[in-house]
């Protein structure tokens, strides 16, 4: 009973953040408030949440992954894939080394190979802690791309290197050769069991629909269940169940474009799939603001594995581990930016600094790095307590906090009035879409009228009817035409139907509860008719 009621409790902290960041004046990101919303739960409540580690990186990362690897534009993650590999990979191994040797360099306390798990554990940044932070200074989509890109790809590459470090502090030896091969076999096994598995279930899950029909509840639930399975899967051939996941996302993406899935079974699944992003995202920072209390308690012994006797020693720590992380971004970022020009032939020109230190100050810690400290084992193999670990965790949950300070009051003064270079517009490419399915439209409509009309005769019916849908797409294409060669007429035009549209639509609705409070209309039949205008809301105010 205390469980569920301490869920409840967790749920509810999730509930108000989004309330309380939305009321307060100024722009605090939402991980702030729940953090602060956790630690004031731990401070009042008597209960305290153990996380068992498996549990929790079993229970959080594989649906945030997977969600992330399906909903990522993967044209413009390919489009940019090489800055994103550079900074994915190159940079979290730059940031593993560097960051580890500081940290050991400056508490010789923590072994080596922990220091290099903290330091894991500290580079993948989290593009959702960014968009929060970000939210009345909007990011350029370009550079937005490029975080999220970085951040599907780095939560692996860096939990993939915390699993060699942790390997290595258990049994106190690391094989350069061995750690080569066992990467490969790790980051291939996952990448292909992860893909294997979403296609797998697309096609089986296809077939079934395709003879014994589609059930929405059940479609759903097996979105739900393949980042767990590919995950699993994964592990349990000693591969990344990480990067499983985040394959299984990328191929939900290419395996969801063959539209086989119902438009109800769509609109659903993506409400569901918000609602569990919104939830873990912000469980886990509220599980952080609750953790805080407890770490903060063992304080004086955590700073006693410093070698210092005062508390102020840790606060150094942490910023010096931010300042470490920030001079390695704006480094690696430079040097990314370069070659990008000089792969393009560009010379004599240099990456705007703005830029560059608004990528540095991007590069916010969140969800996956609490995620993967709270990994740590809790004891060696020997069953001797696993050395330092209330300092890493202490330190990484530091990092989190002073990320996301620094973040959400430098990166809004860097991004106000930062100029990008000019994205291509691809309103064209959309306009021709639009017509495309208009003409497919009509040539269809065609097709089954005279179909049905051969069928059940009354051929004038038929034609009557058709005519009636074929004048809806004609006009629309009627419309394009004219208005192809002005883009301002045509968003005009766009903008002018939509709000009439919607006008109606909440005439329409208003008349149906007015009927619904006098009674003229009953409840189930309401439903069913609200359900379809907000159906029709959706499509036009998205």
């Amino acid at each position: 009973m205390e469980t569920i009621t301490l869920i409840l409790v967790l749920l509810f902290a999730v509930v108000v953040s989004g309330v309380v960041s939305r009321a307060l004046p100024l722009a605090i990101p939402r991980p702030l408030v729940q953090i602060a919303l956790g630690g004031a739960v731990g401070l009042v409540a008597d209960w305290r949440v153990t996380l068992d580690p498996e549990i929790f990186f079993l229970l959080f990362l594989p649906p945030l992954l997977f969600l992330d690897g399906w909903r990522i534009p993967r044209e413009e993650l390919f489009k940019d894939g090489k800055t994103i590999l550079e900074l994915a990979l190159g940079l979290v191994v730059f940031t593993v080394l560097g960051i580890g040797l500081l940290i050991h360099w400056m508490i010789p306390a923590m072994p080596l190979a922990v220091a290099f798990a903290l330091a894991a554990v500290v580079s993948p940044t989290d593009p959702i802690a960014v968009s929060a932070i970000a939210q009345r200074v909007p990011i350029p989509k370009r550079m937005m791309h490029i975080l999220e890109g970085e951040s599907l790809l780095n939560d692996a590459s860096g939990l993939v290197c915390l699993r060699f470090a942790i390997a290595a502090a258990l049994t106190g030896a690391f094989s350069v050769q061995d750690a080569a091969l066992n990467f490969l076999w790790v980051a291939v096994g996952g990448v292909v069991v992860g893909a294997g598995v979403t296609f797998a279930v697309v096609q089986a899950k296809g077939w079934i629909s395709a003879r014994f029909g589609e059930d929405s509840g059940s479609q759903i639930l097996i979105s739900l269940l393949i980042p767990f399975a590919a995950y699993l899967v994964a592990e349990h051939l000693h591969c990344s169940g990480i990067l499983a996941a985040v394959a299984a996302g990328l191929a939900m993406g290419f395996a969801e474009s063959s539209g086989q899935a119902l438009a109800a079974t769509r609109i659903r699944r993506n409400t569901v799939w918000d609602t569990i992003q919104f939830t873990a995202n912000g469980v886990i920072f509220v599980l952080l603001g609750e953790q805080l209390p407890l770490i903060l308690g063992g304080a004086a012994e955590t700073v006693r594995l410093t070698g210092h006797d005062q508390f102020w020693w840790l606060g150094v720590y942490v910023v010096a581990i931010n300042a470490g992380l920030a001079a390695l971004r704006f480094l690696w970022v430079w040097l990314s930016f370069r070659l990008t020009l000089l792969r393009k032939g560009v010379t004599g020109r240099t990456p705007s600094w703005r830029i560059i230190t608004a990528m540095s100050f991007a590069g916010v810690r969140g969800a996956i790095t609490l995620a993967g400290v709270l990994t740590l084992p809790l004891a060696m193999n020997d069953g001797s307590p696993f050395p330092a670990r209330d300092l890493a965790i202490f330190l990484a949950m530091g990092v989190i906090i002073v990320s996301l300070v620094v973040a959400s009051v430098g990166l809004p003064w860097l991004l106000n009035g930062l100029q990008m270079p000019a994205e291509p517009s691809q309103q064209a490419e959309i306009e021709a879409a639009r017509l495309a399915a208009a003409l497919a439209a009509i040539a269809e409509v065609e097709r089954v009228e005279h179909a049905l009309a051969e069928a059940e005769g009354d051929a004038d019916l038929h034609v009557e009817v058709a005519a009636r849908i074929m004048d809806i797409y004609r006009r629309r294409i009627e419309t394009r035409t004219l208005v192809s060669e002005d883009a301002a007429t045509a968003k005009r035009i766009d903008r002018l139907e939509r709000d009439l549209r919607l006008a109606a639509l909440r005439a329409e609705r208003t008349e149906i509860f007015r009927r619904v409070r006098e009674r003229e209309l009953g409840s189930e039949s309401a439903r069913k008719l609200i359900r379809e205008l907000d159906l029709m809301e959706t499509r036009y105010a998205g």
